[in-house]
């Protein structure tokens, strides 16, 4: 059987993890595409990525998540990596608090490296440490809802969340490009002549239709 990767896909999106380094970006992705946790992850050098098919309506979409590395000394190489993605997913460890503070620098990056219609998910990561929380989640609601960004909190060692919160990102990213695509044919339909007008069929079966929300979702209306 062939492998899942070599499947033809009717879009392709690349999308990005963000964050300090030992948030759980790396693990997130490993339960996202393989649903592993790797008990002994090493900070990633550079950049490294992985993908998953996933159907969405009747379309089959090819995710390919970036995973960047959180140091300091790698950001010069990371920030290239914005280029041409569509979605990101801006992760913090809830027991660091100085990972959430620094939500605000990736933010500054985001914007100066990525596009003005990027999704952007905040992740507050570990959510299974409750014991241990340094940042209240209603604290980063309101921060998410300032910087006009949705917010999910995970946990990549109990995969609560993981997969809808890659999902929301992916299904949002969807919802604007098919959007974008009925706009442009319809300005196209609008161009078009009598003398050589054609027909032009717009299939509402491409809409995508909102995911499930979770308790732990939250995202401010754009």
């Amino acid at each position: 059987m062939a492998d899942a990767f070599d499947e033809e896909c009717d879009y392709l999106f690349k999308a990005v993890l963000i964050g300090d380094s030992g948030v759980g970006k790396s693990n997130l992705l490993s339960r996202f595409a393989k649903d592993e946790f790797r008990f002994d992850s090493k900070p990633t050098i550079g950049v490294e990525f992985a993908y998953r098919n996933i159907k969405i309506a009747d379309k089959l979409i090819k995710a390919q998540i970036w995973d960047t590395a959180g140091q300091e000394r790698f950001r010069a190489i990371t920030s290239s990596y914005y280029r041409g993605a569509l979605g990101a997913l801006l992760v913090y460890d809830i027991t660091r608090r100085s990972s959430f503070e620094n939500a605000r620098k990736w933010m500054v990056e985001l914007r100066e490296f990525g596009g003005k219609d990027m999704v952007v998910i905040l992740v507050g990561n570990k959510c299974d440490l409750e014991q241990t929380r340094e940042v209240e989640e209603e604290e980063a609601k309101g921060f998410a809802e300032r910087e006009g960004l949705c917010f999910m909190e995970t946990s990549a060692l109990k995969n609560l969340n993981v997969d809808q919160v890659f999902l929301q990102m992916i299904t949002r990213i969807h919802d604007s490009t098919s959007h974008k695509s009925l706009d442009a044919k319809a300005d196209q339909e609008k161009q078009i002549t009598l003398s050589d007008a054609k027909e032009i069929h717009i299939d509402a079966a491409n809409e995508v239709t909102a995911t499930k929300q979770t308790s732990y979702y939250y995202c401010c209306s754009t």
